[in-house]
């Protein structure tokens, strides 16, 4: 019978192992893997198979992971975790790599009716300065915030357009949170993207969403149900905005029989 450190290791690195309870315990936002539940986290109890020839992967969609496993006394007996608790002490170091997390959100916003009234006068000023449809950067603000100059997604992208760090910086926003240059920066980017897709709406969305670095990787649209979702959505609400501004509707894109 292995060890349950040993055992923790394992099941880390994703390597066989015999059976045992390992705990996936979320808090705060972390993921961390124990011999038993954690104090002032919530934790999942996994029974690995004694006979499988991989064990399945407890973290989730993480990327590279980097970590310490750490041992301790709880409840009158030595305890395995990979968060540092108090009172513990570092066993050894490991790196596990698990599938990619997408860089995507889904957006804040909903399809619904379009929000004329939100920032007019940024709206228009923004889209005529960069060359971009009017209608397309409000959908996309929609789709993004729902026009919240306050809004910070779990991706950690800020304000109306919901720009990421290193749109912020590229743009050289002094503040994320302010509708006028989040919605000039967010306009300019597009325009960048519309311009490096030749014009492909869709693509630029895409990219606007999960990075130019996604869309190339998958030839098109990434396959993240986040951004799969959020091109259905800025498809839906660029519809409406023309509509809403009085624009002929957009001509449709071919596309595969399914």
């Amino acid at each position: 019978m292995r060890s349950p450190a040993f055992l923790l290791l394992l099941a880390c690195c994703a390597l066989p192992a015999q059976a045992r309870t390992v705990y996936r315990c979320v808090r705060d936002g972390t993921v961390s893997l124990a011999t038993a539940p954690e104090p002032g986290s919530q934790c999942f109890a996994k029974e690995l198979d004694d006979n499988a020839a991989k064990l399945p992967n407890l973290w989730g969609e993480l990327g590279i992971v980097r970590g310490t496993l750490y041992q301790r006394e709880q409840d009158g007996r030595i305890v395995y975790s990979t968060r540092n608790l108090p009172g513990s002490t570092p066993v050894l170091a490991f790196t596990v790599a698990t599938p990619p997390g997408s860089p995507a959100h889904a957006g804040l916003g909903k399809v619904g009716a379009p929000r004329m009234d939100a920032y007019p006068r940024e709206f228009r000023t923004a889209a005529k300065k960069a060359g971009v449809d009017e209608a397309w950067l409000r959908a996309i603000a929609h789709a993004e915030s729902y026009f919240d100059a306050n809004a910070v997604s779990n991706k950690g992208a800020r304000g109306v357009m919901q720009l990421m760090p290193d749109v912020i910086a590229q743009y050289r926003v002094k503040d994320a949170f302010s509708a006028d240059e989040s919605i000039g920066a967010g306009a300019r980017h597009l325009k960048a993207l519309e311009t490096l897709y030749e014009g492909d709406w869709r693509l630029a969305s895409a990219a606007y969403n999960a990075g130019v670095g996604a869309v190339a990787q998958y030839g098109g649209v990434p396959p993240y149900a986040e951004t799969q979702e959020y091109v259905a959505k800025v498809a839906a609400l660029y519809a409406r905005y023309r509509k809403a501004m009085g624009l002929k509707p957009l001509p449709a894109q071919m596309q595969a029989a399914q």
